[in-house]
């Protein structure tokens, strides 16, 4: 018996341990309440396909800067759970990956995912879809003819010469490297949509995206079907039109550089090699 009621009194020490911790959370808690707010508005491009003869818009969305994470796409995602959950866009993996975030923001293509808020300036944020890109609905560009033109270059490893060894088609570290600054592509078509080349020839032109993923297989060492490739090419268009205004290697949110790999597939093409 006095063991048990020696145990009791530890427990009920222990208990009283514990108050202090939960006064002081609850009074952390009261603190941030209490936080001076840091509005931000953010005018974002509106246009729904179900109402077709109502003009596109721009509408005007208010948040507290302390109560949301600090890129866009956390914004887009307060807004549209809180706000309004009739805006639209794309957004999947969050970490600058998938590409499907990608619109224009203040001007500028980039990912939602990796762009900061501007706290710096107090001017509203506006953001709109992709430029001239067909619109499915608010923030979200039809890519449909985009990925059509992927397609279209047979992004994948062609060979008629089987492994060596019936398991891998291995390279040198240094063919390997050549890959470098090319394969890191996510086709977030951020670079294709700030180029006016494209804006005007997007039939026919292929685009900075698509040629700098073109140029990653034509100099793939393991690929053997170079010649083909290249003479998809040979037209006045799929690559001609390019005039390196180098809008794309700006626009890149992986710091890539389209503009170069165009450049090296024209001398490629030039020299023969």
């Amino acid at each position: 018996m006095a063991a048990l009621r020696s145990s009791s009194r530890i427990l009920s020490s222990s208990r009283a341990a514990f108050r202090p911790s939960a006064v002081f959370s609850r009074s952390m808690a009261s603190v941030s309440e209490t936080e001076q707010p840091r509005t931000k508005s953010f005018q974002i491009y509106r246009w729904n396909p179900d109402t077709p003869t109502e003009k596109p818009k721009l509408q005007t969305y208010t948040i507290d800067l302390n109560k949301t994470g600090p890129m866009i796409l956390d914004a887009l995602i307060k807004i549209k759970n809180e706000q309004d959950p009739s805006l639209t866009f794309r957004r999947s993996c969050r970490e600058g990956i998938c590409g499907s975030c990608a619109m224009n923001i203040n001007g500028q293509n980039t990912l939602a995912c990796l762009c900061r808020i501007p706290t710096e300036s107090a001017s509203d944020v506006k953001i709109y879809p992709l430029p001239h890109t067909y619109v499915v609905k608010d923030l979200v560009p039809d890519l449909t003819h985009f990925y059509k033109q992927y397609k279209s270059i047979q992004p994948y490893l062609q060979r008629d010469t089987p492994a060596e060894d019936g398991k891998e088609y291995r390279q040198s570290k240094a063919d390997r490297k050549k890959l470098d600054g090319l394969y890191e592509c996510i086709l977030c078509a951020c670079c294709s949509t700030s180029c006016p080349s494209y804006w005007w020839n997007s039939e026919e032109y292929l685009g900075p995206a698509i040629l700098l993923q073109s140029y990653r297989w034509l100099i793939d060492s393991r690929d053997e079907h170079t010649a083909a490739r290249k003479a998809k090419l040979e037209n006045s268009m799929s690559l001609y039109r390019c005039h390196t205004i180098l809008n794309c290697t700006r626009a890149c949110p992986k710091g890539l550089n389209p503009g170069k790999a165009i450049a090296e597939i024209k001398k490629s093409m030039s020299i023969g090699a």
